[in-house]
């Protein structure tokens, strides 16, 4: 198995050589393929958001790009290495950190015990709560709460806390307004257009765009497996709405499947 150089997060990526690169990538759960030749790129300070209806495989694309699932064809490649099959957890080292949909928080943790989690990067539990708690200071007013006894966005803000305490060089977030209601996700978009001002590279995956087009770089829309469309959010903006009314359903090898 291939394996990649833990550490410092990978920053000194060359001038053109994406942070983060799916070269043709196939893959899927057990023998069935959900992505059908996947060629996407994030280059160092961009917001690059991926688009599309339930079952386009979006959330199946951030699995492969964080290590949780292995191509079966087509490669990885962080800062022009070929890191294809490197395990999650030798990625997260490596500094590409994963904001799972769903909240990926320990529920019966408190907040400062879920904290505790990203020090396994090698930062210091002090600095760890220091850099939630400035960017985050509600979650320093519930240190002492268990996580699940607290609103969804607040969990929320505990993932996205707890992923940039560990400075990753690339964010990945999966569906980060799912379930919360308007005005919350509205606020914890300022979180990350505050976060993508200090130049971080992330690549979003939501499924109704107007809640990240006006901060992205640049736009995909994914359906059936495949990118159908990549450029500036304005350009994206006009597609969508076939996208999403399935006028690409006779795409070759289109399936119901999973996100």
């Amino acid at each position: 198995m291939t394996s990649v150089q833990t550490g410092p997060a990978p920053t000194g990526a060359l001038a053109g050589v994406p942070v983060l690169q799916l070269a043709a990538v196939r893959a899927g759960y057990g023998r069935i393929d959900v992505l059908h030749g996947i060629d996407l790129e994030l280059h160092q300070g961009e917001v690059f958001a991926l688009l599309g209806p339930n079952g386009a495989g979006k959330s199946t694309t951030l699995a492969v790009a964080s290590g949780q699932i292995t191509p079966s064809s087509g490669g990885l490649l962080l800062c022009g290495r070929d890191v294809t099959g490197v395990a999650a957890d030798a990625l997260a080292r490596a500094g590409v950190c994963l904001i799972p949909e769903g909240r990926g928080i320990f529920p019966n943790l408190t907040v400062a015990e879920n904290l505790r989690m990203a020090t396994y990067t090698g930062h210091s539990y002090h600095d760890v709560l220091d850099l939630a708690f400035a960017q985050f200071p509600r979650l320093g007013e519930r240190r002492k709460q268990t996580a699940g006894t607290m609103s969804g966005g607040e969990q929320q803000m505990l993932s996205m806390a707890r992923a940039l305490a560990t400075e990753p060089a690339v964010l990945l977030i999966d569906e980060l307004s799912m379930g919360l209601a308007p005005i919350i996700v509205e606020e914890l978009y300022e979180h990350v257009r505050r976060i993508a001002a200090s130049g971080l590279s992330i690549l979003i995956v939501e499924q109704f765009a107007h809640e990240i087009l006006g901060l992205a770089d640049r736009a995909g829309i994914m359906l059936h497996g495949r990118l159908l469309h990549t450029g500036p959010p304005a350009s994206i903006a006009g597609e969508l709405s076939d996208a999403y009314l399935g006028a690409d359903h006779g795409a070759p090898g289109a399936t119901s499947s999973p996100t």
